[in-house]
């Protein structure tokens, strides 16, 4: 029979090495996709570098090449890994690498295979045609073959395998430091670490609303209790934002389906005739799914790893003052009274991107606001940050909504309806476009009613008036 004490230290080993392993797995995926991203990108960027040096090599004067810096860069290509062809602009063959050094490049690419091969690539060798130019005019063309999508150099097999073998050292060391912390604290925390690791394994199989009861006066364990307790209401939490966004695409999908499934078999089945009426409306559903489709694509750009953002400094009083003119057709319509006040504040921004942000926020105060209601927007400068604030005076938002209301497709109205919102993203791309910027957005009711939407974005460095 074992003794509490050995049977913890035994489970504690045993779970931080699964854990470990666990995590070593996952980080060597993960790690070995970013460098295999990375790798790919690096590559991108050597063709085009290549691509670049070789246009420079033409002579626009003499109307001739420089071959010996054309061999050189196509020798140290090779070495790279690229077996490269140049021709001119008529297309004469100026350097080939192949009809150069056969034996080097078959030599180069039998090892770059066979290295792929063992680190379990698919891949083959392919070429790529990249257009040479100096000074914006094209001088040749470039045919360059490579392993793809990727392929590793030795250093980069050597890197991979070290960082396996720390992975290793790591999970072993972790493991040898769990069985000597174990044995020295078993006899304290058995109980309410049995008590932990029953109720972990309930939340793992779904069980949410479990959470751990009683007192401890040991700090590291009420601060795991309070720690478990929180991460079973956190996985509450998402796991009904999960089935609410499984429901709502569900319910974005099924009325376009719906109606073009049974229009079609309708006229597939002779009921009805395909009168241009009703081919228009099933164009009307496409649109409809189309735009949805748009608007999921948009939201993942915004909340892409690396959004692309091509910021330049703009005045955000004037940029907010462009968008609102888009907005006097629907003003009028609705009676609505917009008034846009503040200070210039100077900030470097992606403009294309901040428009659609103030687009979206005062897109919501428009279809919000009642008729004759206002809409104030208000600008303010600092010396570290760019403010504005888009507020209305119409129903306002459910207090219970406001957490909520920066979710993808999440709709404070549960019905879905068309007429009264969107598809519920265009407020999750407001976010995501502001946390590019390094900014944050927020929602809150005012006091007389309505609703105000507040970004701030911080200044990177002092924005100077432009000149």
């Amino acid at each position: 029979m074992q003794t509490i004490r050995t049977r913890i230290s035994m489970a504690i080993a045993l779970v931080v090495m699964v854990t470990v392993f666990l995590i070593s797995v996952a980080s060597n995926w993960l790690i070995k996709g970013r460098f295999e991203a990375y790798v790919t990108q690096q590559q991108k960027i050597r063709t085009e570098n290549i691509a670049e040096n070789l246009g420079l090599q033409f002579d626009m004067q003499t109307n001739k090449w420089n071959q010996d810096s054309v061999y050189a860069l196509g020798m140290y290509a090779l070495t790279d890994g690229f077996i490269i062809k140049v021709y001119d602009k008529n297309g004469l063959s100026v350097w080939d690498a192949e009809n150069h050094d056969m034996a080097s490049c078959q030599q180069v690419m039998e090892d770059i295979a066979a290295r792929m091969r063992e680190y379990g690539s698919a891949g083959s060798f392919g070429s790529r045609t990249l257009a040479l130019s100096q000074n914006g005019q094209q001088v040749g063309s470039l045919s360059i073959s490579f392993f793809g999508p990727f392929f590793l150099s030795e250093s980069d097999v050597v890197f991979l395998n070290a960082l396996n073998l720390l992975l290793g050292l790591i999970g072993a060391g972790a493991l040898l430091l769990s069985l000597v912390i174990g044995g020295l604290l078993a006899r304290r925390i058995s109980r309410p670490i049995t008590k932990t690791v029953d109720i972990a394994k309930q939340i793992a199989q779904g069980h949410y609303d479990i959470h751990f009861e009683g007192q401890t006066k040991t700090s590291e364990l009420h601060q795991l209790m309070s720690s478990l307790n929180y991460l079973a209401e956190a996985l509450a939490r998402q796991e009904a934002m999960r089935k609410q966004l499984t429901a709502d695409v569900a319910h974005e999908l099924r009325t376009p389906l719906a109606t073009l499934g049974s229009h079609l078999e309708a006229m597939i089945e002779g009921v009805w005739q395909p009168t241009q009426e009703r081919l228009t409306s099933c164009h009307e559903e496409i649109i409809r799914l189309g735009k949805l489709v748009l608007d999921l694509e948009r939201l993942e750009r915004a909340e892409s790893a690396d959004p692309a953002l091509s910021k330049a400094p703009a005045d955000m009083l004037e940029l907010i003052r462009g968008v609102c003119s888009n907005f006097d057709a629907d003003l009028l319509s609705k009676n609505l009274q917009l008034s846009l006040g503040g200070m210039p504040s100077f900030i470097s921004v992606d403009r294309d991107a901040m428009s659609r942000v103030i687009t979206n926020l005062l897109s919501n105060a428009v279809k919000y606001t009642p008729r004759g209601g206002q809409i104030l927007i208000t600008v303010e400068d600092t010396a570290n940050e760019t403010l504005f604030k888009v507020e209305d005076n119409g129903p306002g938002i459910p207090e219970g909504e406001l957490p909520y209301i920066f979710e993808r497709l999440f709709r404070a109205d549960k019905s879905r309806n068309r007429e009264t919102g969107g598809a519920g993203i265009g407020l999750a791309i407001v976010k995501s476009i502001v946390s590019a910027h390094g900014g944050t957005v927020t929602a809150e009711n005012r006091t007389g009613g309505g609703c105000r939407f507040t970004v701030r974005l911080p200044k990177g460095q002092r924005e100077e008036l432009p000149v």
